[in-house]
């Protein structure tokens, strides 16, 4: 692994060819739109940019394309920032990659998804604090416990709740936004996000009114 990776598991590259594909550039405005609208922050204390994106590359086939591990910015991704992961086991915790850079540290996650969920074309990690805290008042499923990230226990508490749902909710941590194509998880995220409204600020009344 890369010596500023924070992946935890063994990465086993099956080629340095950057991923070549039409859909890295739709995969790329992405990233941009999700920086832009703050669910892709960068860790405080850090210049690690939060969450990660991905798409599957093929039907009937878990293999996909994902950021790379701790970039810097989701701003202006270029294309070495990401990488190809064609297999991956979660037991072992290994995974295979093609690339320049190691895969983000949930590519274990977003494979076992896709293994799982055929119906699912791409998978938006971000990082909102705000709907973490209103998971419960918009009706999101959520994970029961908290877990590290990038962690095969994380794994395992989505795992759970994944049945055919389009968005999870990792408990205190991040949300998974899961679609057909790249624009639905995006957009669904995005609509999330909006539907939080804003509690009205109510003045204190003064003492003898």
């Amino acid at each position: 692994m890369s010596a500023t990776s924070i992946v935890k598991f063994e990465v086993r590259f099956v080629s340095s060819d950057i991923p070549r594909d039409d859909r890295i550039g739709q995969l790329s405005n992405w990233c941009v739109r999700f920086n832009e609208s703050g669910l892709t922050p960068k860790l405080e204390g850090t210049d690690r940019s939060l969450g990660n994106l991905s798409f599957r590359l093929k039907p009937h086939s878990p293999a996909f394309v994902i950021t790379a591990s701790a970039l810097s910015s989701k701003e202006k991704p270029v294309a070495g920032d990401f990488v190809k992961v064609v297999e991956s086991d979660s037991t072992q915790k290994i995974v295979f990659a093609e690339g320049t850079r190691d895969p983000s540290s949930e590519s274990m996650m977003h494979y076992e998804i896709y293994k799982r969920r055929e119906d699912v074309g791409a998978v938006f990690h971000g990082h909102d604090q705000e709907i973490i805290t209103h998971a419960s008042l918009l009706g999101l499923p959520e994970t029961q416990k908290e877990e590290p990230s990038g962690s095969v226990e994380l794994l395992s508490e989505v795992m759970k709740i994944l049945d055919d749902e389009d968005f999870l909710v990792m408990k205190n941590h991040g949300f998974l936004s899961l679609g057909k194509t790249m624009d639905e998880a995006g957009n669904l995220a995005l609509r999330i996000k909006k539907a939080i409204k804003p509690r009205p600020v109510v003045a204190p009344i003064p003492p003898g009114t």
